[in-house]
């Protein structure tokens, strides 16, 4: 069996994204892939949570407001399989997850609209790589 050289190119975190909006969700998928991330974008908590692959994230970042499921329900179907990563809230509606009394279970709530610097600055201290 030959021996495979160890690769020199850094791993890529993966970064979960699940975000109802597909332009939305198509520009954070780019802006996080340029930044060297490995993206894994959904429509959908339901269907992130359809993935076996999801829990290997090394964090979240969803939306709040989304048909099916908030991305407090997929937060919490993911911390129900084992998930314990760091994930980030984004929202254009902060006063209704406030209200929801469960503003310490996300690592970081970014009010939409979104700054990329500050989303790649969350996104890199979720990853340890700030």
């Amino acid at each position: 069996m030959p021996h495979l050289a160890p690769s020199t190119e850094p791993e890529r975190p993966r970064v979960l994204l699940v975000e109802d909006d597909s332009m939305v969700r198509r520009s954070i998928q780019l802006i996080l892939q340029a930044r060297g991330y490995d993206v894994r974008a959904f429509s959908s908590g339901v269907q992130a949570l359809a993935d076996p692959s999801v829990v290997e994230a090394a964090c979240l970042v969803t939306d709040y407001r989304m048909a099916g499921m908030t991305g407090l329900d997929l937060l919490r179907g993911l911390r129900a399989v084992g998930w314990r990563r760091p994930a980030i809230l984004i929202t254009a509606h902060r006063s209704d997850y406030i209200a929801e009394g469960e503003d310490t279970l996300f690592d970081e709530i970014l009010e939409k609209p979104l700054l990329d610097r500050r989303l790649c600055a969350c996104v890199d201290r979720a990853t340890g790589r700030a």
